[in-house]
């Protein structure tokens, strides 16, 4: 099977270098070119590529915001970034719009032909460095989900002591907040004590914390 690939990039030279290193293999068929994320999503409707090769950074806008479109209106392709940028956020970002693979640019000479075959195939692509950056960021997006469910158990009245407790008020202080007695403050801090297993101030503090309350008001 003959892979059929776009090649987006801003840059003409990038552009007819990656032609050059896809054409020299024989299931790999460069056939077409864009300059802009607009123009990609204008090309592929016609080209009907397997796999759009897709820079980050373009003049129009970012590659990320165009694979929605393009994975609408061809749900079969399959996107692989190629991008500068080596930070954990694009590669974030690209998974979570859909991409199938990602590779920096500066290792394309050694994994792009590879990549490429990777997702046409239906794997995800994505360089062992990066790979242990997303599944570190998924586990710190299932404990904070985790969190976040635990604090969705508590009543209103509930989570506005929680998050003043973590700000440091007294009882007192926190009843005069909410317009309640320190007693049924303390009431509220027992019930969620009892929910989510806080005892102490700091248990407050770091619940808050992972959570992003902390300097609500």
């Amino acid at each position: 099977m003959t892979i059929r690939i776009l090649i987006v990039d801003d840059h003409a030279v990038v552009r007819s270098g990656i032609r050059l290193l896809l054409a020299a293999e024989d299931d790999l068929e460069p056939v077409g070119e864009a300059g802009t994320a607009r123009e990609a999503i204008f090309e592929a409707r016609s080209l009907k590529p397997d796999v759009v090769l897709m820079d980050v950074v373009m003049p129009d806008a970012n590659g990320l915001d165009a694979i929605p479109q393009l994975l609408h209106e061809h749900p079969d392709v399959k996107v692989l970034m190629l991008s500068m940028q080596d930070d954990p956020q694009y590669v974030r970002q690209a998974f979570a719009a859909g991409a199938s693979g990602y590779v920096l640019k500066e290792a394309a000479d050694t994994e792009l032909v590879d990549a490429v075959r990777a997702v046409a195939h239906g794997d995800v692509y994505v360089r062992p460095a990066a790979a242990r950056v997303l599944a570190k960021n998924l586990t710190k997006k299932d404990a904070a989900a985790n969190e976040r469910d635990r604090f969705e158990k508590l009543t209103q009245r509930e989570r506005d002591v929680l998050r003043f407790v973590a700000q440091g008020y007294s009882a007192p202080e926190i009843g005069e907040k909410m317009f309640i007695s320190p007693k049924t403050v303390d009431t509220y801090k027992q019930r969620i004590q009892e929910k989510l297993g806080l005892a102490h101030r700091s248990d407050y503090v770091q619940l808050a914390l992972k959570l992003g309350i902390l300097s609500e008001t």
